[in-house]
């Protein structure tokens, strides 16, 4: 099973270089936590891949809705709101670590971040 993770970013809101490296690391992170250990440990030994994509506001409940329809762990991150963001305001979005091939028909048309 070759797995990997998928993080969402929301550029629409302009945060800075380090907040986005911020909120992709708290994704990242959640959404590992949340997952199940065994895909957690197959993605660790493959050398954790993981790619960074590129979304807005309006792709958030997409996303979502593809990961509970699929069965797909994920984990939605709010930001505190020290910073650059309202508190509150939805930043990025987590996925997996999941087989590589559950991801690729409801997230191919995310581009690179």
């Amino acid at each position: 099973m070759n797995c990997k993770q998928m993080i969402f970013i929301r550029n629409d809101l302009k945060m800075g270089k380090g907040k986005i490296a911020a909120q992709a690391a708290h994704a990242s992170i959640a959404s590992f936590l949340e997952n199940d250990d065994e895909k957690n440990s197959e993605w660790i030994n493959q050398g954790m891949k993981k790619i960074v994509l590129k979304i807005n506001e309006n792709d958030v409940k997409n996303i979502v809705s593809e990961c509970k329809k699929n069965k797909i762990n994920f984990a939605v991150i709010h930001d505190a709101g020290k910073t650059q963001v309202e508190a509150g305001t939805l930043t990025a979005i987590g996925v997996g670590p999941e087989e590589e091939k559950k991801l690729e028909k409801p997230f191919q048309k995310y581009k690179l971040l």
